[in-house]
């Protein structure tokens, strides 16, 4: 398929060339119930099965959070990944072939830092081949970089003239404000300065690939920070990113492994013996977020942080946020307080490798962590370390890990098992809240009258039948509620514009528009019967007139108050007269 641009008729056939139960599947473990499929929602924290995937449908959608969509939002949302590009990987799964060029880029609000950095980056790149260069490409060659992963890794440099990318940017007619908020210039009582100039400049990705920061190191032995990492902008937020996961995401899948680590060179040295498989927190806790990307990744996760006491904090910490999304990770911890970088260097391939083969379980870690200073001869650190290690097994969701580690900390403290068993049950239930069932939240009050009931009634069957969309068209002019108007308001030009509904082709139609795709969401979990009688449509639309009638009343009832004129009064009194008897007259 060659195209200028991607149509909506060429969206479906690309969907309807794959079942979204396969490509679901493909991603995580599908159990069949009943005519659809249940699967544990990859977009909440979520622990029991609560999305639903119906092949019927061809759309999936989770009773707990409310996501919903199709094939195309799913890839989007669990690959992080632009729509377009969720598009074209779809297509690759369903044998459609069409155009990079097809894929028509959509403006950001952010665009201009974007394009700054894509310039900067290249700027930077080219410096580091002219002869101001050749120092800091020597720097890096005896830092065992070869020039092919120099070239791989795109690192560049910034010259000692700290003004020559901002004359540079300044030319291109950015704007001022965004060249300060891309953190690439300084603004001071002397002008516009670069931020970096005379570092090594290493850049930093987003999910998708885009350069959105640089690190920049400096290679004469200054005493400045041997690192300066790009402050946070809109486009550059440590928390949202890991990096080389554009680059290392389809090898962790292939593998089912991801080895996280924290420095972005401990990534490169690894990539430079062939672990491909690699990303870096880039030295911050790990957020939220950052633990669900690592979660989409792989099943298997090893945390591979640095060998000292600081490395140890933070696969602590780590391993923790796993554990609240259910993922259980093995660690590898290096010798000499080494980072992965050193290790590699001082100890080749095979022994960085080996290391990797033969990972310590995470509680064997924790086990090894609670332990550090601490004398075991002693009653009241015996006493300490056990409470601690049984607090660090209630995160731990594994029973036969639970089962083993109680057997360890038995033989070590000389306490009994059943003792430490029944111990553990304790803390459990202490720790675990009261559940609350997950409720799909609402775009408008949780106590609902009769318009905003029969106004989500007609929704819900304006999404099942063209002739209750030509009913809502013909007879109602207003929805009451903003969310409900702007969803109808879709709806209707979906069918205007190719005579039909299908919820899965309608989501794409929505493209991006996220406020109208929760409120789809909460629309199709209502519990509303799948059939209708047209007697219960027109009871639906009856309520709504009746709705815009009586605010038409409310209106022109404040408009009498106001107006001075005696012959507007009398009129403004008719009209209201006339709507109070057609209010009537509908209801008998």
């Amino acid at each position: 398929m060659l195209v200028s641009v991607l149509t909506q008729e060429d969206l479906k056939q690309i969907q309807d060339s794959v079942d979204i139960v396969d490509v679901v599947s493909k991603y995580i473990p599908l159990i069949p119930k009943g005519k659809n499929f249940f699967c544990v929602c990859p977009f909440h924290d979520d622990n029991n099965p609560s999305m639903s995937v119906s092949r019927e449908r061809q759309m999936y959608r989770c009773f707990s959070c409310g996501a919903v969509g199709n094939v195309f939002t799913f890839v989007k949302e669990y690959e992080n990944i632009p729509f377009m590009e969720a598009v074209q990987l779809i297509a690759s799964m369903g044998g459609v072939s069409i155009s990079v060029s097809s894929v028509k880029r959509k403006t950001s609000r952010n665009e201009e830092l974007y394009e700054i950095y894509r310039l900067s980056h290249k700027f930077y790149q080219n410096n580091i081949y002219t002869a101001e260069g050749k120092m800091a490409l020597k720097y890096l060659q005896e830092r065992d970089l070869s020039m092919d992963i120099i070239r791989e890794f795109q690192i560049g440099l910034a010259l000692k003239n700290n003004d020559l990318l901002t004359k540079l940017l300044i030319k291109k007619n950015f704007s001022n404000q965004n060249l300060v908020s891309s953190g690439l210039v300084n603004e001071s009582n002397y002008g516009y300065r670069d931020a970096y100039y005379n570092r090594i400049m290493f850049p930093l990705w987003d999910l998708t690939g885009n350069v959105v920061g640089f690190s920049g190191r400096v290679y004469h032995g200054e005493s400045d920070s041997k690192y300066v990492n790009t402050r946070e902008t809109e486009i550059f937020k440590k928390g949202e990113l890991l990096y080389h996961y554009h680059m290392a995401r389809d090898v962790c899948r292939q593998k089912d492994v991801v080895i996280v680590m924290e420095g972005f060179m401990d990534v490169i040295r690894a990539h430079s013996i062939g672990v491909l498989n690699t990303i870096a927190t880039m030295g911050t806790a790990v957020t939220k977020k950052q633990a669900q990307l690592i979660k989409r990744l792989a099943h298997r996760v090893i945390l591979c942080f640095d060998g000292d006491e600081a490395g140890a904090k933070a696969t602590l910490a780590c391993s923790n946020e796993l554990a609240l999304i259910g993922v259980v990770p093995q660690v590898v911890r290096l010798p000499d307080d080494m980072d992965p970088d050193d290790y590699i260097r001082k100890n080749g391939k095979d022994a960085f490798i080996d290391l990797l083969e033969h990972p310590m379980n995470i509680m064997d870690f924790k086990l090894s962590y609670l332990k550090h200073n601490r004398n075991l001869g002693q009653s009241q650190d015996v006493a300490a370390y056990v409470n601690d290690v049984l607090l660090e097994l209630v995160k731990i969701d594994d029973d036969i890990l639970r089962e083993v580690t109680l057997k360890k900390i038995s033989e070590e403290s000389g306490l009994e098992f059943s003792f430490l068993k029944s111990r553990l049950d304790q803390i459990q239930s202490k720790e675990q809240a009261p559940v609350v069932s997950k409720v799909v939240s609402k775009p408008i009050h949780t106590l609902k009258n009769k318009y905003q009931k029969a106004e989500e009634a007609l929704l819900y069957y304006m999404l099942q039948s063209t002739e209750v969309i030509s009913m809502y068209h013909k007879k109602i002019t207003y929805m009451p509620t903003e969310c409900y108007r702007l969803l109808a308001l879709e709806i209707d030009c979906f069918y205007r514009k190719y005579h039909r509904i299908d919820v899965a082709d309608f989501i794409t139609f929505l493209g991006d528009q996220e406020n109208l795709l929760k409120t789809l969401g909460y629309i199709s979990s209502l519990s509303l019967s799948e059939t209708y009688t047209l007697e219960e449509i027109e009871d639906y639309i009856e309520v709504i007139r009746e709705y815009n009638i009586e605010s038409e009343i409310r209106r022109v009832q404040e408009k009498l108050k106001s107006s001075m004129d005696v012959n507007e009064k009398v009129a403004l009194a008719q009209k209201i007269l006339e709507l109070k008897n057609k209010k009537v007259m509908r209801r008998e």
